[in-house]
Parts: structure tokens; C-alpha cells; sequence
């Protein structure tokens, strides 16, 4: 996943800007990463997005899901 995140920090771009072909890949791989820790850790899709909206930072959401999978193990 952490080539797909730095793939991700050079995609921040103009929002007006298409993405290229392999950003959308390289963002639709790292998407269902993220969605598949989630599952494991007992987070809903629905959760990690009121928790962005809410405020977190997607690296704030990644530590939480690692946290969450930490006490799991």
C-alpha cells in the first residue's frame, strides 16, 4: 500500500486535471486496500467516510485502522 499512498501524494494536482489511466488504477488498488482493513477490523465503508468528513486525514484514517488491527492481533 505504501507505493500506492506516495503514487497518490503525486496525484495531488488541479482537481479541473484528469486523472491518467494508471493514477485511476493506482487509486481504485489503494482504495480496496484500504476498504479490506477495514472489513478485518470491523470498520464499515460507511464509518471511514463520516470519519473523513468528520475531519480525519486519510493518514489520520490509516492509523486508525492499524491501531484498531494491532488490538486484534
Amino acid at each position: 500500500m505504501t507505493i500506492e499512498l506516495h503514487t497518490l501524494s503525486a496525484v495531488h494536482h488541479d482537481p479541473a486535471e484528469s486523472l491518467t489511466v494508471a493514477q485511476k488504477e493506482a487509486l481504485q488498488r489503494t482504495v480496496a486496500k484500504v476498504v479490506a482493513l477495514g472489513e478485518q477490523v470491523g470498520v464499515s465503508v460507511d464509518q471511514m467516510v463520516l470519519l473523513l468528513q468528520s475531519g480525519l486525514t486519510v493518514g489520520e484514517l490509516l492509523d486508525y485502522l492499524a491501531a484498531r488491527a494491532g488490538k486484534l492481533a
